[in-house]
C-alpha cells in the first residue's frame, strides 16, 4: 500500500487478488479424516473409490432377488404342509378283501397262480370241487412258491413244504394254510372273500369242509 501526501491509504489493486482466487477456487469438503472412516458410512465408501449411492438395480440382481423370493416361499409352504400334515389323521388303505377271479370254467385242474401277485391267493382245482388257498405260511407268514415239477408249495423262509392242495407236510409249519371263503356271484362268477378263513388247528378237526370253503359241482 501507498501513502498519499495527504496522509491518506490507498488501496492496492494487486493486494487484492488472492481474496479473489480463493473465493473462485471450487469448495472443497472441509472437513479432514484422520484416519480410516468407519465402515458402513458414506464417508467410508467414498474413501474408497466406491459409489456411495447403493447397488444398481441390474438385471442379475433382480434374478437373485427373485430366486431368493422362490427359495423362501418354497420353504414356507413346504413346512406349511408338513405342519398341517401332522394334525391328520394316518390311515392305511388295505386292499379289497372281497372280489370276483372270474368264472369256474375258467380254471383248470391243478393250482392256478394268477392272483398270487395281486389277492395273495392260489385257485385250486380238484376233480370234486374248487377251493382258494390263502398264500400265507403258517409258520411265519411268509408267501410260499408253488413247484410245479415237484407238485408242492414250497416256503422260501424256513423251508416249509406243503402238498398240492395246501396240507404241510414237512418243515416247521404247524398246520395247513388256510382257505378263502368262496361264493357264486349272480352273473355265474367266483367271489372271494379273504377277511373270512377256513382253518385246520392242528390236532383239531378240519373247517376245510364247511359250506363256503369250496364249490362244488361247478
Amino acid at each position: 500500500m501507498a501513502e498519499s501526501e495527504a496522509g491518506n491509504v490507498t488501496p492496492n489493486p494487486e493486494a487484492a487478488k488472492p481474496a479473489a482466487k480463493a473465493a473462485d477456487a471450487p469448495k472443497t469438503d472441509a472437513t479432514k479424516y484422520v484416519g480410516t472412516p468407519a465402515v458402513g458410512t458414506s464417508k467410508a465408501a467414498a474413501a474408497a473409490g466406491l459409489n456411495s449411492a447403493g447397488p444398481s438395480n441390474t438385471e442379475i440382481d433382480k434374478r437373485r432377488r427373485r430366486l431368493v423370493w422362490v427359495g423362501v416361499t418354497a420353504f414356507l409352504g413346504a413346512w406349511s404342509l408338513a405342519f398341517f400334515r401332522f394334525f391328520l389323521p394316518r390311515t392305511l388303505f388295505e386292499p379289497n378283501t372281497v372280489f370276483k377271479i372270474g368264472y369256474p370254467s375258467e380254471f383248470a385242474l391243478g393250482v392256478d397262480t394268477k392272483f398270487q401277485q395281486k389277492y395273495r391267493i392260489w385257485v385250486d382245482r380238484s376233480p370234486d370241487r374248487v377251493f382258494v388257498i390263502y398264500a400265507r405260511c403258517t409258520h411265519l407268514g411268509c408267501t410260499p412258491d408253488w413247484k410245479p415239477s415237484e407238485n408242492k408249495f414250497k416256503c422260501p423262509c424256513h423251508g416249509s413244504g406243503y402238498d398240492s392242495e395246501g396240507i404241510n407236510f414237512e418243515g416247521p409249519a404247524p398246520r395247513p394254510m388256510d382257505r378263502a371263503h368262496v361264493e357264486l356271484a349272480p352273473d355265474g362268477q367266483i367271489i372271494v372273500d379273504t377277511s373270512r378263513l377256513y382253518q385246520w388247528p392242528k390236532g383239531q378237526p378240519t373247517h376245510f369242509n364247511d359250506p363256503g370253503a369250496f364249490l362244488t359241482g361247478v
